[in-house]
């Protein structure tokens, strides 16, 4: 611990003037060209920028943060801050204390990698060719092609990689993923391969693949827009209703985060009516890929027709007061603990209430505002959780903020506050769901008929 000098400098409190004229040059960031090298003073800074701005301004680290663990991996990126460094070298650099964070809303991360990565395949770059997930082994999976197209080669095993082995090739990029726990960190890194193994290892124009039985392939790289990227993009992926046979709907939600809230409203809306129509008596809300939004969605968009009595989105909370919204009795910077007392009312004369039973399904990328809904959803008894848990706290931070490193450009996310949930209860402490059901990346819709299967002659929970 007593090793780093940045450690010392900011526990010693000599770098808040420093931190002062850092956070001015935030304000304006340089943003380095891809192949401008920064110098080590110049990468040390920011390491330095990191750890000062997380101390000032998160509200308690020590929710996810095994300090001593922090302290060794400083120390350890410190060492490695010796040379120049162009600002994806510097990112792999900076990022092995992700892991450390422990938390999917604290990250060092690239100010805009979606707009980066279109720029990319607009230049006429690409991508490794296909969508992965990664095994328990971390041994990567081949599903589609980069996209969702077909490929000859769905389920096949990836043993090398140009040569490398696949395996330590992940371990190499879980390094850097962000996340609260291990479980998480693999989920995302499978959504993401494409990205990573960019930023970690360029941009070749060809793979040669060695795949399980050992045969190997050359492959080119894809310039198809990945598949994240096309759903993010695509409101009819997210936000889909399906009735189906028995009584059943299945109703996706593939975020809480929407550039056309009116719109998503609407289809809540007919969606239920769609539902009361039907004669709908179980419904599945699908939040596997939802990491996450503004919670209004889900209190308007489902709750309105879901929930039977009065509820609360959390119970008691940290957070670090902000100079925008300082309440009488505080200061800009102070920490406040606090309980939520106002209740949301349900909307008991909701023409479209939804009566039936109800399930939520979940998976290790269910996260942030989903995680509360989810909580929300148990703690009142509202419908029941099923799917793959243990990936993400029940605890969750919020209210994040990013602030851009002043050399490198690249960028610092960190929460304003931390929730419990409405129960209060703090154990278990990653969600987890009634019904545990295994999610087959190559079979999304098995777990649906599972749940489905189990439930099918069973009396509402």
């Amino acid at each position: 611990m007593s090793s780093s000098p940045v450690l010392r400098a900011v526990r010693g409190g000599v770098l808040a003037a420093c931190a002062a004229v850092l956070a001015s040059c935030a304000s304006v960031p340089v943003a380095p060209t891809p192949s401008e090298r920064l110098s080590p003073e110049a990468l040390r800074a920011d390491l330095r920028f990191v750890v000062e701005t997380l101390e000032a301004r998160h509200p308690d680290l020590s929710y996810s943060v095994d300090r001593g663990e922090l302290d060794r991996v400083v120390a350890e990126v410190e060492r490695s801050l010796d040379h120049p460094m162009t600002r994806d070298e510097a990112w792999a650099a900076l990022a092995r204390l992700n892991p450390a964070f422990a938390d999917a809303h604290v990250l060092i991360g690239f100010q805009d990698w979606r707009r980066d990565s279109r720029a990319h395949l607009a230049r006429g770059g690409g991508f490794f060719p296909f969508e992965v997930s990664l095994r328990e082994d971390g041994t990567p999976t081949l599903l589609t092609a980069l996209g969702g197209g077909p490929t000859p080669y769905a389920g096949r095993r990836l043993a090398r990689i140009n040569g490398r082995d696949a395996r330590e090739l992940t371990r190499e990029l879980l390094a850097r993923m962000h996340g609260d726990t291990p479980k998480f960190r693999a989920a995302l890194l499978s959504r993401r391969w494409w990205l990573y193994t960019w930023k970690l290892h360029g941009a070749p124009a060809h793979f040669e693949l060695a795949l399980d039985g050992g045969e190997v392939v050359r492959v080119p790289a894809s310039r198809v827009l990945p598949s994240l990227l096309q759903q993010e993009d695509d409101f009819e992926s997210l936000y889909r209703l399906e009735l189906l046979d028995g009584g059943n709907a299945l109703l996706t939600l593939g975020s809480f985060s929407s550039s056309d809230k009116a719109r998503y409203f609407d289809f809540c809306r007919e969606a239920f009516d769609q539902m009361k129509r039907a004669g709908t008596r179980r419904l599945i809300i699908d939040l596997r890929d939802n990491g996450g939004g503004d919670d209004d969605m889900w209190k308007e968009g489902i709750l309105r027709y879901v929930a039977r009595r009065p509820y609360r989105a959390g119970s008691s909370y940290l957070k670090r007061v902000q100079e925008s919204s300082v309440k009488p009795g505080e200061t800009a910077g102070q920490v406040v603990a606090g309980e939520i007392s106002s209740l949301e009312e349900p909307r008991l004369d909701e023409p479209l209430r939804f009566e039936g039973e109800v399930w939520l399904l979940i998976g290790p990328l269910t996260y942030s505002s989903a995680v509360l809904f989810s909580n929300v959803v148990q703690d009142y008894g509202f419908g029941h959780l099923a799917g793959v848990g243990g990936a993400v706290r029940v605890r969750q931070s919020g209210g994040v903020q990013s602030t851009v490193l002043p050399h490198t450009g690249l960028t610092l996310s960190f929460p304003r506050f931390v929730l419990d949930r409405p129960s209060g209860a703090r154990e278990p402490a990653l969600l987890q769901p009634r019904e545990v059901i295994d999610l087959d990346p190559l079979r999304p819709r098995a777990a649906i008929e599972a749940l489905l299967s189990r439930t099918a002659n069973r009396p509402a929970p």
